[in-house]
Formats: C-alpha cells, sequence, structure tokens
C-alpha cells in the first residue's frame, strides 16, 4: 500500500510548524536551566545530552531533510531550520533566563 502524498505533506507541515518549535523550546528551556543551575551531576548531564541530540536529529531528520526532499532552494531548508528550530530554542534560552532573573 502507497502513502498518499497529502498526507504525508500535512504530516511533514505538522511537525514543521507544531512539534519541532514546542520540543526545541523546552529543549532550550531545559538546558538554560541546567547551565545556569550549576548542579552538574551525570544523571542530569545525561539528560541534557540525550535532550541536545534529540534536537539536532529532529531539526536535521524532520525540518532540513523534509524541505530539501521538496522542490525549491537549500536556503529554503536552512530558513525552515532557522524559523522552526533555531528561533524556538532561543526562545526558550531567554524564557529561562528571564525566570532566573526574578
Amino acid at each position: 500500500m502507497h502513502a498518499r502524498p497529502g498526507w504525508h505533506a500535512f504530516f511533514a507541515e505538522a511537525i514543521r510548524l507544531v512539534l519541532a518549535p514546542l520540543i526545541l523550546l523546552l529543549a532550550g528551556f531545559f538546558t538554560a536551566n541546567f547551565l545556569i543551575s550549576g548542579q552538574y551531576t551525570w544523571p542530569r548531564t545525561s539528560r541534557v545530552f540525550a535532550l541536545t541530540l534529540t534536537a539536532v536529529i529532529l531539526s536535521y531528520e524532520f525540518v532540513y531533510k523534509e524541505q530539501l526532499a521538496r522542490p525549491g532552494a537549500a536556503g529554503r531548508a536552512r530558513t525552515a531550520v532557522l524559523y522552526s528550530c533555531v528561533a524556538p530554542y532561543l526562545v526558550g534560552v531567554v524564557m529561562m533566563v528571564a525566570l532566573w532573573k526574578l
């Protein structure tokens, strides 16, 4: 059975516009929390490492490569990663820093 192209495009856009930004927002928040807190235990370090690895894989496999597979330039893929992955990650970091300052 073949997958329907319409379903694939919807699923790819849902990941790029909803799931990836949400996961990367939380990843930025918790990574900044780890770095600011100064509690560098092995369990916390391994969780942040796994979270960072998950964010990188999500950004590359499900956002960047998906945009490259579509007709268009590689610049569109970089822009998608910037807006769907990097910007939410930085917003999460800024949120944590702002809360830490309070």
